[in-house]
């Protein structure tokens, strides 16, 4: 048996995996056969390296051929090897995407029932109980001016009331309002007595956050002007609208202040066998009628505020003013 082998004889052996190896390399089915087939090709026992392990058995002058054409072939199996290894992940993202694709055009089957937020739920028991008694609802822009938020209504700006109200201040004089007074005052401008609205709407003030506490709150505000309005009417709508929301409970007026109420009053309600303050009152002073061009001496009013929040927590039994903002599902599908 002859020892030697001719050039052609290996050239042709190295066409021949060439070939084979190709078709193998295209037929792979999985990332798992792709790899036994590159083991079986180019690992250290592989049909290759047994082409270039005969390479001794050729002359001298011969082997840097057949070296030359293994090598070639070489980055062709690895490059025939990559091709068919990103072929094969694609197509198993597209079969994947195929299996997983949701028809976002079906009918859900199943859609959880939704309900309002505890907030604007009180929030709307409220304004229909003043809209029950012929008041009308108006708006305002959380923006305002100095003017609208404190000087329209008797506070001007050396007064103590400001320390109370701190707020945030944004350019060119203007800043988030702390509470819906302005609403009011824009309302009267426009519209000439008798008046009878509420103004519901978000609040800022600079509060620390705590479990009462927040920078950010809800407020309502009623305001009525009329000829021959007392303090007997502002008690009478104040002490009906707190027993239309609480029930029948006890209810007091205490002695307070206010920069734009002259008298004021805080009010209380017994619940659950203690006194909770739950909104301030009072007549409208006769500065803030004047600063409208109104005569005192024909027009009064009273006026009241309520912070939704409280009236929330009171009515749910809700510990912390917190629970209100942190949108947990554990909490909120209580209500």
């Amino acid at each position: 048996m002859s020892t030697t082998l001719t050039l052609e004889e290996l050239t042709g052996q190295l066409a021949a995996l060439e070939k084979e190896a190709s078709q193998a390399i295209a037929t792979a089915v999985d990332a798992a056969a792709l790899e036994q087939l590159r083991i079986d090709l180019l690992g250290k026992k592989g049909r290759l390296s047994g082409v270039l392990g005969a390479m001794g058995r050729l002359p001298g002058d011969q082997r840097p051929l057949v070296g030359q054409r293994a090598n070639v072939l070489k980055e062709q199996l690895q490059a025939l090897l990559q091709q068919r290894q990103t072929g094969l992940r694609q197509a198993a993202l597209a079969e994947r995407i195929a299996a997983e694709t949701i028809d976002v055009t079906l009918p859900a089957s199943h859609v959880p029932p939704g309900h309002r937020h505890p907030l604007f739920s009180t929030t709307d028991a409220i304004v229909d109980i003043f809209c029950g008694l012929g008041y009308r609802v108006v708006e305002g822009p959380d923006i305002e001016t100095d003017h609208y938020n404190f000087e329209a209504l008797n506070i001007p700006a050396d007064h103590p009331a400001r320390d109370m109200q701190d707020t945030f201040y944004l350019p060119d004089g203007q800043l988030l309002r702390t509470h819906t007074s302005p609403v009011q005052i824009r309302h009267l401008e426009q519209h000439a007595p008798p008046v009878r609205v509420i103004a519901p709407g978000r609040v800022y003030r600079r509060d620390a956050v705590d479990a009462t506490h927040s920078p950010v709150f809800h407020q309502v505000e009623v305001l009525a002007i009329d000829e021959g309005l007392d303090f007997s009417h502002l008690r009478g709508t104040v002490t009906h609208f707190l027993r239309a929301f609480f029930g029948d409970l006890p209810v007091r007026f205490r002695a307070s202040y206010f920069p734009f109420t002259e008298p004021s009053a805080e009010v209380d309600v017994q619940w659950r066998g203690r006194w909770l303050e739950v909104m301030g009152c009072g007549m409208v002073d006769p500065a803030v009628l004047e600063g409208l061009g109104l005569d005192p001496e024909r027009w009064s009013g009273f006026a009241a505020g309520l912070g939704v929040e409280r009236f929330c927590m009171v009515r749910h039994g809700i510990d912390d003013i917190r629970r209100l903002y942190n949108s947990d599902l554990r909490f909120l599908e209580q209500f």
